[in-house]
């Protein structure tokens, strides 16, 4: 007989790959937002709701959410996962091409959103403590949820989109001396708390700039090493260590994890092994974002709502007021059309993951009473999870409005990063590098991918736009820009692996141009079968090669030569289609 296994344990793990596997892909032909989903699943299994009804029918509490504490501890990871992400977009480069935007637009958003709110809460009747409380954990919008709904989108790389996330990168960086001004007001601002506050801050600084150090100094020797080894497991092992790592480090330090995750993805965007590192952590991101989203629907307590649902539904639409018109305001101040601004106006109108963070640090100080405190939590899950709402919203307005002007949209917008390449190279070797430089002569962008990694290093050093990766798999292509690339060309050594290539980018776009090199007739009319659109045998060429200089060497003139061999070749190529 096995050990008995309390499945319980299991509950949640299970539930939450059920909706990734059922339910999401039932919301996506519905035309749902899976941040939407998500976070209905945890409204609905939370609790509150489908929750507390099943704990009251006998052997079927395994199909509730009951545990949020625990979920909540691992939902942390999804925010550490997506931030990562997106350093991983970013590289320090890119990132200080906007930071007029992270210091400018940023600090005067959040502070102008966080001293309206507060000044509304006084209006309310409240303390001035709970005021400003409440401003500042509301005047942090949700990075996770505004990301992601861009992404789905398709409009995180949209000028409107980098612009919205300067703004988050500030918020992410305001949260540390948010927590520290909350500690100080609970503790009454003595003079120990503040050398404390000055401490804790230099140990942050000082946390950021070792890791910074340490992460040019040693990410590109530790993934050389590794990827020697030609072991996926322990190329795997590699980037979990660098994030969880880097996370760990910035959470000792006082700051919080997804900063670390951030820095670490900064550090790794500017190394040979980004790309094959997206693909690898994507998956992991897209499940435990999900995780997050389900977390934050499990703090909607509905008995909560339907006691008070005109204050509370009232004091949303207030918050969603307030952080709209500052949010428009600043944005055209910073003279961003007026399409751009409405449609981030609704965006940030919504509170945060770090809300939560702010609200449980005051409550904890006893700055907050327990029914306030309540109220803003949900306030802050009932926005949050009408985001994607309120995005739909926003498009829907933008309609409406006079295009901008090209000339005044260039003049406010975030610089772009480099574009898509217009030819991916899969194989870097002496072929592959002669196609890159004749694609230079002619002014065309290219990318390579390259299993090699003393070749992926050479290049790198000189230069070129190589990456380390397994061009085989689809979602390395995609990394590269297959969607958008003018074509591809494949000069392998392994017959086998271009096949794989060929068939691979023939499946992710069927109009895509194809080169590939081929050993042999044979080889050629097997790649030709699997999609692609032109297939080149070493032999064949070699042969016609050497026969058009014959041809010329023994009397035959130079254009008849030519001539009769491109024929030759045309026939040959025709035969093997």
């Amino acid at each position: 007989m096995g050990q008995h296994v309390d499945l319980l344990l299991f509950k949640e793990i299970l539930i939450v790959l059920g909706a990734v596997s059922v339910v999401i892909p039932l919301f996506h032909r519905l035309r749902i937002s899976p941040v939407l989903g998500f976070m209905l699943i945890g409204i609905l299994l939370g609790p509150g709701v489908v929750g507390a009804w099943l704990r009251e029918v006998p052997g079927m509490q395994w199909a509730s959410l009951s545990d949020s504490a625990r979920i909540e501890t691992i939902a942390e990871f999804g925010v550490v996962f997506l931030m990562f992400m997106i350093g991983l977009e970013l590289s320090f480069e890119r990132l200080l091409l906007v930071r007029r935007l992270v210091f400018g637009l940023g600090p005067l958003q959040t502070l102008g959103c966080g001293a309206l709110i507060a000044l509304a809460t006084l209006v309310l009747g409240q303390s001035t403590n709970d005021a400003i409380v409440i401003g500042l954990a509301f005047a942090l919008s949700s990075t996770a949820i505004i990301i992601q709904v861009l992404a789905d989108e398709k409009r995180l790389n949209t000028n409107m989109g980098r612009t919205s996330f300067a703004i988050l990168l500030f918020q992410d960086i305001a949260v540390v001396p948010i927590l520290f001004a909350v500690a100080m007001m609970g503790n009454a601002g003595d003079q120990a708390n503040l050398q404390t506050f000055i401490i804790a801050l230099g140990q942050a600084a000082l946390a950021v700039a070792v890791l910074i150090g340490m992460g040019r100094l040693l990410l590109r020797p530790l993934f050389r090493s590794v990827v020697r080894t030609q072991s996926p497991e322990v190329f795997m092992a590699a980037c979990l260590l660098v994030l969880l790592g880097a996370a760990a480090a910035t959470a000792a330090a006082g700051l919080s994890m997804a900063m670390g995750a951030l820095l670490a993805g900064l550090l790794l965007a500017e190394t040979e092994y980004r790309r094959q590192i997206e693909v690898l952590i994507e998956p992991f991101k897209g499940l435990l974002l999900g995780l997050f989203l389900i977390s934050m629907g499990m703090t909607l307590n509905l008995a909560a709502i339907a006691a008070a649902p005109l204050l509370i539904f009232g004091l949303s639409l207030a918050l969603l007021l307030i952080k709209s018109v500052v949010t428009y305001g600043f944005a055209r101040f910073f003279a961003v059309p007026a399409r751009a601004s409405l449609q981030m106006a609704l965006l940030f109108g919504a509170g945060g993951e770090f809300t939560f963070v702010v609200l449980g640090a005051a409550t904890a100080q006893g700055m907050l009473s327990g029914r306030l405190g309540e109220i803003a939590v949900i306030i802050a899950a009932l926005t949050m999870a009408a985001t994607p709402l309120l995005s739909a919203m926003g498009l829907a307005l933008t309609k409406r409005l006079r295009p901008p002007n090209s000339m005044d949209a260039a003049a406010w917008a975030p610089p772009a990063p480099p574009e898509s390449p217009c030819v991916i190279i899969v194989g870097y070797g002496r072929v592959g590098q002669m196609v890159g430089e004749v694609l230079i002569q002619q002014a065309f962008r290219h990318v390579a991918i390259d299993t090699n990694v003393d070749i992926v290093g050479k290049a790198r050093a000189q230069g070129a736009p190589v990456y380390y990766g397994d061009a085989t798999n689809p979602l390395m292509l995609r990394a590269c820009g297959l969607d958008t690339a003018l074509a591809l060309v494949v000069t392998m050594d392994s017959a086998k692996g271009t096949e794989e290539v060929v068939a691979a980018a023939r499946a992710a776009r069927g109009d895509l141009i194809i080169v590939a090199r081929a050993r042999d007739t044979q080889h050629a009319k097997n790649l030709y079968q699997k999609g692609a659109t032109s297939a080149v045998p070493e032999t064949v060429e070699a042969s016609l090669m050497l026969s058009e200089m014959l041809l010329t060497e023994i009397g035959v003139p130079q254009g008849q030569a030519s001539a009769m061999i491109q024929e030759r070749r045309e026939r040959m190529h025709f035969s093997m289609r």
